[in-house]
């Protein structure tokens, strides 16, 4: 399946190699990105609207940043087994054409 090289298989029109999963990682760490900006971004939020407010969001943002992370974890995950399903199954269709010929 890596007879292409990165900017091949993007330009690749008919779709026989997948880049989602070589890239999976960088997508993972995006998230974690998005989630620490996305917590700063509350925290900031917070204390803007009085000290009671920016001391719970200080409190609470590490459960909101792991959260995040979780959620975005989880989200790569189910893209993951959906490419896996689709690999197990060619897979099994090439056994059962091996036994049928």
């Amino acid at each position: 399946m890596d007879t292409q090289g990165f900017l091949g298989s993007i330009f690749d029109f008919s779709f026989t190699e997948f880049i989602t999963i070589r890239i999976i990682k960088f997508l993972f760490i995006l998230g974690i990105i998005f989630a620490a900006i996305g917590t700063l971004l509350l925290i900031i939020t917070s204390f803007s609207k009085g000290i009671g407010a920016g001391i719970l969001a200080l409190v609470l943002s590490p459960l909101v940043f792991l959260v995040y992370v979780l959620l975005a974890r989880i989200w790569c995950e189910m893209v993951i087994v959906v490419f896996r399903i689709a690999d197990h199954t060619a897979r099994l269709v090439e056994q059962g054409n091996r036994g049928t010929s």
